[in-house]
């Protein structure tokens, strides 16, 4: 562990970023990362997930050796989580807890590019509920009682965006909705943006695309103080929501929309950590899925080979998926052979994943490939 720790710094000081910087990018203290590398601190597996997010690292290259995301997320369900530590000592709650919290919210939502959604659903799920009811049961101050709202609303994204990868969509929608409730508690309309735009994603992919555009629609309006890559992010799933509702003139018209806002981007922007994975890649994938549903599948595939090509190895979920699109995209052009070597391929890379998303999609695929 102390060799861990000391590979962390040594990778982080050649990004020449410092402990401050690493710590404002990452939501764990300066003091933490600091006891993390000089090996006065045990390394846990979200601690590599961070330096590895963060410096654009394989999880190996740090480890020196392969990494088991499942394992962590097993760690994970079996300790005792800190709501059961903290209601045996009383029901007052302070900042410190909120603390605790908050980054347990982001090492789940960087656990979810690493680990299938029928896997990290218990998970998710247990530490959702308990969330939950410390805020019905504990006594807290006003600002404490605000903060908690809000990680009851991120959880509430993260498990319903987990329960729809495992294919629970009406467990995955009732989440998004008492999220909603929570956010709108707390006044967090950009928050509400967020679910609201999650749930109208699902409801495009396995509902009513007329439905989905109104609630993303709503997403977006209801955000308009947000910062810019929270409103690209919004108008994405506009955008698909359009293309799947066959509407070509909104969803291109969106998708332009979507380059600007990506645009007014600033290293000043207040930017919630969950829109931490969206890039300029995740962008062009997110056209190229759209180009193809309006049947243009020979101006999606340079897209989408330029973004798989850059995407982790550590994220297969996404990864296999990306390249499930491409197959759609060659298979749309005539170019059977090529889908059919592409789909193998993203089941290579997919490993043993756990995703029913993963899973629909490869059949979906097939059927258009054979």
């Amino acid at each position: 562990m102390n060799d861990l720790g000391a590979t962390l710094r040594a990778a982080r000081v050649a990004a020449g970023l410092s402990l401050d910087g690493m710590s404002r990018l990452t939501h764990f203290s300066k003091s933490t990362l600091g006891h993390i590398e000089t090996g006065r601190r045990v390394v846990q597996g979200e601690h590599v997930i961070a330096y590895s997010r963060v410096l654009g690292l394989s999880i190996e290259t740090l480890c020196g050796k392969p990494f088991d995301p499942l394992r962590m997320a097993h760690e994970w369900l079996v300790r005792e989580t800190p709501v059961h530590e903290h209601l045996r000592s009383g029901r007052r709650i302070g900042s410190s807890l909120v603390d605790t919290l908050e980054n347990r919210v982001v090492e789940l939502r960087h656990l979810d590019d690493l680990v299938g959604g029928r896997d990290l659903f218990p998970v998710v799920q247990r530490e959702f509920e308990e969330v939950q009811m410390l805020a019905k049961e504990a006594s807290f101050s006003e600002v404490n009682g605000r903060r908690l709202l809000v990680a009851v609303g991120e959880l509430a994204q993260l498990a319903g965006w987990v329960a729809s990868d495992a294919g629970r969509y009406p467990e995955a929608q009732a989440t998004y909705l008492t999220g909603v409730a929570a956010a709108r508690e707390a006044d967090d309309q950009v928050l509400v943006g967020q679910l609201f735009s999650s749930l109208a994603y699902q409801m495009a992919n396995v509902g009513d695309p007329a439905d989905a555009v109104l609630l993303a629609q709503s997403a977006v309006a209801g955000a308009s103080e947000a910062a810019p890559a929270v409103k690209t992010l919004l108008r994405e799933r506009l955008a698909w929501s359009y293309a799947r509702a066959r509407d070509k003139t909104s969803a291109l018209r969106t998708l332009g929309l979507v380059d600007e806002e990506w645009e007014r981007r600033s290293r000043n922007d207040d930017e919630p950590e969950w829109v931490y994975w969206l890039n300029r890649h995740e962008i062009d994938v997110m056209a190229g899925r759209c180009l193809i549903e309006l049947g243009q599948p020979s101006a999606a595939k340079p897209l989408l080979l330029g973004a798989i090509e850059a995407y982790s190895p550590d994220h297969v979920r996404e990864k296999a998926l990306y390249m499930t699109w491409l197959a759609e995209s060659q298979a749309n052009a005539g170019e059977l052979d090529e889908a059919r070597l592409t789909l193998e391929q993203a089941r290579t890379v997919s490993g043993s994943v756990q995703s029913s998303r993963l899973e629909l999609r490869m059949r979906q695929v097939e059927r258009l490939a054979n």
